[in-house]
């Protein structure tokens, strides 16, 4: 087989032919891609709206009181337990690093979900960026019309500017794909949840030579307004305007129309928001996007997602076969495609979960002691970083903080934590205050 230029494997990628995991060269494509010298960093963050319960997921704790009625399942790594509600995510516990000794000092929703996504807490004037802003910027084509940052189904309600590119700009903002800032309705089970980016398409009876003549005309009076307007706002406008018109003339567009899937590849992710999410976000990784993150948490009928104060085991179980379906078939996707070992991938929400479960059979904020999990691409998989003492309560070893995490995922792509962006008021502000946890980097 001759070899495959990345623009060859990018336009195959565009006609649908990766979807066929089973084809007989795909094998043969998978090991020039994971050979290729200049292969690129890539990152995928799985953010739980609401805040995931650690003890009922990746930190079971059997035979206590705060155990819960989940069992705990074996999984590929010897000694690594996960809920049984997991049973697919068990068979990538050898290319997955759960950290168990999260212990942060955010519990409300607004300032916990800011301090994770951002890495510093909401305070005086410097709007920080979100770490996908952050890593797309240093990872992705800086053009002013590249497509570096997607984030999918995000819930923005808790605290829309940790979801922004801060004093970085809207050249380094995310293309935001189905938000969930309201409360929508549940996916029907016959149907497929809806992510589509709006206005891709020409508006109806618009050829394209006539679309040709308004753009024309578009860009001569913005360039001509610009020239003597060039302060923020305008020029804002005008980047998101222009990255608009590239997406629509780019074969990363393609990666947003699910319907190119099979409905059995479709039904594997799983039909609802998050389990569709995750099959763009592969899409969109094998067309070179270098961040892409998808939310799952306060959609598909469960308005208060992993916010889980009451009936938290029923609607625990329901997320985790979502998240399981979704994540699990992600990983087999990039693993067979040659991507998983470039792809570094992130699960986190804001906070944990109380240990203790409360009246209401639900569990309350718990920032002193919880869990986040590595996987893929510079990962150190099929072990579990820190522990909790047996009731949950405490970090007893290897404690790590917000900004540790955020450093971790920062190593495993190759970037550097403490590299400096400069600030609207003129300070240098590093990517995150942290120190990477080195014994989970591969």
């Amino acid at each position: 087989m001759s070899r495959l230029t990345r623009r060859q494997l990018f336009q195959t990628a565009g006609m649908g032919l990766l979807g066929y995991s089973a084809s007989g060269w795909l094998p043969q494509l998978a090991a020039q891609v994971a050979e290729h010298p200049r292969r690129q960093r890539q990152c995928i963050l799985l953010w739980m709206s609401g805040g995931p319960s650690q003890t009922d997921t990746f930190d079971m704790k059997p035979g206590h009181a705060n155990g819960g009625e989940f069992k705990e399942i074996a999984t590929r790594s010897t000694g690594m337990r996960f809920s049984e509600h997991l049973p697919k995510l068990a068979l990538h516990a050898d290319r997955l690093a759960p950290v168990r000794s999260l212990s942060t000092q955010e519990g409300d929703h607004d300032r916990g979900t800011y301090m994770m996504r951002t890495g510093y807490q909401p305070r005086g004037p410097v709007r920080y960026p979100s770490i996908g802003a952050s890593l797309a910027k240093e990872l992705g084509d800086n053009s002013d019309t590249s497509l570096n940052f997607v984030s999918i189904s995000p819930y923005r309600t808790l605290n829309p500017a940790a979801y922004g590119s801060g004093f970085l700009g809207p050249k380094h903002a995310p293309l935001t794909v189905g938000a969930t800032d309201g409360v929508p309705m549940q996916t029907p089970a016959a149907t497929y949840a809806q992510l589509r980016v709006d206005d891709l398409e020409p508006a109806r009876g618009i050829g394209q030579t006539q679309l040709a003549k308004r753009l024309e005309l578009w860009r001569m009076l913005q360039d001509g307004f610009l020239a003597t307007h060039r302060t923020a706002s305008p020029v804002a406008h005008d980047t998101v305007y222009r990255k608009a018109l590239k997406l629509m003339d780019s074969d990363v567009a393609r990666a947003f129309d699910l319907d190119d899937e099979t409905d059995q590849v479709r039904d594997a992710y799983g039909r609802g928001r998050f389990g569709q999410g995750c099959l763009m976000a592969r899409r969109l990784i094998e067309r070179g996007v270098s961040f892409v993150e998808v939310s799952l948490g306060s959609f598909d009928g469960a308005a208060a997602g992993w916010d889980t104060h009451q009936n938290n085991f029923d609607t625990v179980k329901t997320l985790s076969q979502q998240l399981d379906a979704g994540w699990a078939n992600l990983m087999t996707d990039l693993a067979d495609r040659g991507l998983l070992d470039n792809t570094t991938i992130l699960w986190m929400g804001e906070f944990g979960r109380t240990p203790t479960i409360n009246d209401n059979a639900g569990r309350d904020h718990f920032p002193r002691a919880w869990t986040c999990v590595f996987g893929g691409g510079g990962i150190k998989g099929g072990q579990a970083y820190g522990k909790t003492s047996d009731d949950g309560g405490e970090v007893v070893e290897g404690k790590a903080q917000e900004g540790d995490v955020l450093a971790t995922l920062c190593a495993a792509l190759g970037v550097a934590p403490d590299h400096e962006n400069i600030s609207e008021q003129g300070r240098p502000i590093k990517i995150t205050e942290g120190t990477p946890i080195q014994e989970i980097l591969a």
